[in-house]
C-alpha cells in the first residue's frame, strides 16, 4: 500500500481544516504559531483575524456557527421531547446530543484559537480526540436511527437505549484512544503517521470511511421505510434536501476550502461554510425525522405486517 493514497491524510490537511490533522507534527514543531492544521502542510495558511502580540484567531465563523448549532441543537431536543407519541424520539435525541458534544469540539479543534504553551497544546490534543470519537459515535447512532423506525425493538426501551449507547461508545473509545496514541505516542505504533504523507490506516478507515458507510446505510434505510413502509413520497424531499445540504458542505471542506482561503489571503476558508451547511443538514434532518413520525402514519403490528 505504500504507493496508493490510502490512509494518507497530508493532502487532506494541506487543502482542508479537519480536526484530525491536529494530531500530526506540523504545528506542534512552531508552538508559538496557532494551533492545529492551520499550519505547516503547505499551500494557504488560515491566518484569520489579527490580535495582539502577532497572535490570530484563526476561525472565527466556525466558532460562531458552532454556537449557534449547539443552541438550535438543544431547541430541537427540546421540540422532540414535546411529540411523546413520536417513533425513535429518544434515540434522535442521542444523536442530537452527539452532534452538540461535536460543535463543542469543533470551537477548539478548528476554531484556531491562539495557544503556545506545552498544556494548551495538550488540551487541543485531548479536544480532538473526544471531536474524531465523537463524529464517528454519533453518525454511528444516526444510522441506528434508522433501523429503529423498523421497531425491530421498542423504541425508548432501556434495552433500545442500552445498545445504542453501548455500540456507539465502543467506537468513541476505539477512535479516541487510536487519536490519543497518535498524538501522544503511548505505544508507538502510529509514530510513523508523524511524517512524510501522515499514513494513518486505523484514523482513516474510522474517521474517513466509516461516517460515509453510516450516512449510506441511514439514507437507504430511510428510503425504504418511507417508499415501502409508509408509501409517503414528500418525506423524501426533506431527507434529499439533508444529503445534498450535507454534501454541500464536504464540497467546501475538500474542494473548495484552499480556494476560499487564497482568494481571501488567509482569512477564512471553507470551514466555516462545511460547518454551515451541516448544521443545516441536521435541522433537515430533524425535520424529515419529524415528518415521519406523525400520529397518522401506518403502525407495525404482531406478526411484522403494517396496518392503518
Amino acid at each position: 500500500m505504500g504507493s496508493t493514497q490510502f490512509g494518507n491524510f497530508n493532502n487532506f490537511c494541506r487543502d482542508s481544516t479537519l480536526p484530525v490533522c491536529n494530531l500530526f507534527s506540523p504545528w506542534r514543531e512552531r508552538p508559538q504559531n496557532l494551533f492545529g492544521q492551520l499550519q505547516g502542510y503547505g499551500r494557504c495558511e488560515l491566518m484569520g483575524i489579527g490580535l495582539s502580540r502577532a497572535r490570530h484567531l484563526g476561525n472565527l465563523g466556525s466558532i460562531l456557527i458552532a454556537f449557534i448549532a449547539i443552541c438550535v441543537a438543544i431547541l430541537l431536543i427540546l421540540r422532540a421531547d414535546r411529540k411523546q407519541a413520536a417513533v425513535g424520539r429518544r434515540e434522535f435525541q442521542l444523536f442530537l446530543v452527539g452532534y452538540i458534544i461535536i460543535e463543542i469540539c469543533e470551537i477548539f479543534t478548528v476554531g484556531g484559537l491562539p495557544m503556545g504553551s506545552p498544556l494548551q497544546q495538550r488540551v487541543v490534543l485531548g479536544f480532538t480526540a473526544i471531536h474524531l470519537g465523537a463524529i464517528v459515535a454519533t453518525l454511528w447512532v444516526l444510522m441506528l436511527n434508522g433501523i429503529v423506525g423498523f421497531q425491530l425493538l421498542d423504541d425508548g426501551t432501556p434495552l433500545s437505549l442500552g445498545l445504542i449507547l453501548l455500540s456507539a461508545a465502543a467506537l468513541f473509545i476505539g477512535t479516541g484512544y487510536i487519536a490519543l496514541d497518535t498524538a501522544f505516542s503511548y505505544s508507538g505504533r502510529f509514530d510513523s503517521s508523524m511524517s512524510g504523507d501522515h499514513r494513518n490506516i486505523g484514523l482513516y478507515v474510522l474517521y474517513q470511511l466509516a461516517p460515509l458507510v453510516f450516512l449510506a446505510a441511514f439514507f437507504v434505510l430511510e428510503t425504504v421505510l418511507v417508499l415501502k413502509v409508509l408509501g409517503e413520497k414528500k418525506p423524501m424531499l426533506y431527507l434529499i434536501g439533508a444529503a445534498l445540504l450535507f454534501a454541500l458542505g464536504q464540497i467546501f471542506q475538500y474542494v473548495i476550502s484552499t480556494h476560499i482561503c487564497s482568494g481571501t489571503n488567509g482569512r477564512i476558508n471553507g470551514a466555516m461554510f462545511e460547518t454551515l451547511f451541516t448544521l443545516l443538514a441536521v435541522v433537515m434532518t430533524w425535520v424529515f425525522w419529524s415528518s415521519i413520525t406523525e400520529d397518522d402514519w401506518p403502525m407495525p403490528v404482531t406478526g411484522g405486517t403494517y396496518t392503518s
